[in-house]
């Protein structure tokens, strides 16, 4: 990697620990750039505005996110399995964040309403876990229609849970989400 990538790098993971641990309104691009120890030039080579870096360090979190909601979905495991799977990673994730919660949720409280490409990413990744709680449902729904409703119903429990399990510090929220959404997929799987 050339000492420019190595600068890209070291401003894009300062970035997204300043925006997870502070917020996005409460990091500056000067903070940035200090912690990060790069020059202000070089910032701006990589990053045209801190809400490009912003978007950037979004997609890089949205990436990894879809690379493991895609390898639970191609598991060759049960659906009750890959939701334990599931809920099994988001307690992890909470507890080794010390209970931040989730990245696009935390940055879409607190982003200004004049960011509209942060507020695309923020949509478009949501979205994206709807969509991996219907295909979840898919595998073991007779209908489209009832893997909609269903998947609709993981991604509340799912997002009810991580914002508690935030608002709490506690990791139980995760567990019952786990739970009821264990009992709907074994109740529809029954019909």
């Amino acid at each position: 990697m050339t000492k420019k990538g190595n600068a890209r790098e070291r401003i894009l993971e300062t970035a997204g620990r300043l925006f997870y641990e502070n917020g996005y309104c409460g990091v500056g691009v000067n903070q940035i750039i200090e912690e990060a120890g790069t020059a202000k030039a070089t910032f701006y080579q990589h990053f045209p505005s801190k809400e490009d870096l912003c978007v950037t360090w979004l997609d890089s979190m949205h990436e990894g996110s879809e690379g493991a909601r895609a390898a639970i979905l191609k598991s060759p495991e049960e659906p009750v399995e890959k939701i334990d799977q599931y809920f099994t990673d988001l307690e992890r994730f909470l507890e080794e964040r010390q209970f931040r919660g989730c990245p696009f949720t935390n940055t879409s409280s607190i982003t200004e309403a004049c960011c509209e490409p942060i507020r695309k990413k923020i949509e478009e990744h949501k979205i994206s876990i709807r969509d991996f709680f219907r295909d979840l449902a898919r595998q073991f729904t007779a209908t489209d229609s009832r893997a909609k409703e269903i998947g609709d119903e993981f991604f509340l429990l799912y997002s009810g849970a991580t914002m508690e399990a935030q608002n709490l510090r506690a990791i139980w929220p995760v567990r019952a989400a786990r739970r009821a959404a264990r009992e709907r997929c074994e109740q529809e799987q029954q019909k």
